[in-house]
């Protein structure tokens, strides 16, 4: 088959593939999917997590960070510490924005660029995916938890705490719509799930959704202020360090990478299966 001919295949193959997708199908594939993905995250939660090994953790990035000049967490988040308000906000923005933005913009897709849809759907779960393997493989104290708090270093009484980092859990502290240490969140949540960040991974992954398919200047400019706002609230609230920012970033590469991967497959599949139909008659 010629290059042109192949290049034919896809594209109806991708004509096809848009063509097929039925809203109903894809809240059911999404909803079963980020059930499978919670019940995993809290099977492996905190109660069943070692705790002294997330603290351990902490401390690699804390060195590697101080190695790099980055570890400036604690410093920005005392310089807002004094704002109830502002903070209790960043608390709600951190517990919410996450699930109603990006669900926002996959209906946005979904009904205006459908053609594209599958890619960036397929990217978002492959992200996801990645995400639950690293907290997995690497689970992390956050800064809010590197305390004398229940699910801190000393939580399994070994004492391992000494130093005193100076970071607040602004949930506990200030409040918001939830928290960690009441009720079912305190029995299944994860809390050492903090290697990468997911917040800026989605954060992200709507910005690059968004930044192309719209001619508005203001819709980019709230693009591009979305992640910027994710990064200062996982920060402010000490939910995470700057390189678990890193790591979101990195698994939402490699998810759009695969994502977009499986998405191009599928459209020469369908145009192949097109092509032979076609032969036939």
């Amino acid at each position: 088959m010629s290059l042109r001919a192949a290049d034919t295949v896809h594209v109806h193959g991708h004509e096809v593939h848009a063509s097929r997708l039925r809203w109903w199908r894809e809240i059911l594939y999404i909803g079963a999917f980020y059930a499978l993905y919670t019940w995993t995250r809290n099977q492996f939660g905190s109660a069943s997590v070692d705790s002294v090994v997330a603290y351990h953790h902490a401390l690699i990035i804390i060195d590697i960070e101080r190695a790099l000049g980055l570890f400036h967490e604690e410093s920005i988040q005392g310089f807002f510490l004094g704002w109830r308000v502002f903070i209790q906000f960043w608390n709600v923005f951190y517990g919410t924005f996450h699930f109603a933005v990006t669900i926002g913009v996959l209906i946005w897709l979904f009904a205006k660029w459908r053609g594209q849809y599958a890619a960036w759907r397929n990217t978002l779960a492959f992200t996801t995916g990645l995400a639950l393997l690293g907290f997995s493989l690497f689970p992390l104290m956050p800064p809010r938890l590197l305390c004398h708090c229940e699910y801190g270093p000393n939580s399994t009484g070994s004492a391992l705490f000494t130093d005193d980092y100076g970071f607040v859990d602004t949930l506990e502290a200030y409040g918001g719509l939830w928290s960690f240490n009441e009720g079912t969140m305190a029995k299944v949540s994860n809390q050492y799930a903090a290697m990468p960040s997911l917040h800026f991974a989605w954060s992200t992954w709507c910005l690059l959704a968004i930044w192309n398919r719209t001619k508005h200047r203001w819709a980019k400019i709230l693009a591009v202020l979305y992640p910027t706002a994710t990064l200062f609230a996982i920060v402010v609230t000490a939910n995470h360090f700057w390189l678990d920012a890193v790591g979101g970033a990195i698994v939402l590469g490699v998810g759009w990478y695969l994502g977009s991967s499986l998405a191009n497959w599928n459209d020469r599949r369908l145009g192949a299966q097109l092509e032979r139909v076609s032969i036939d008659t």
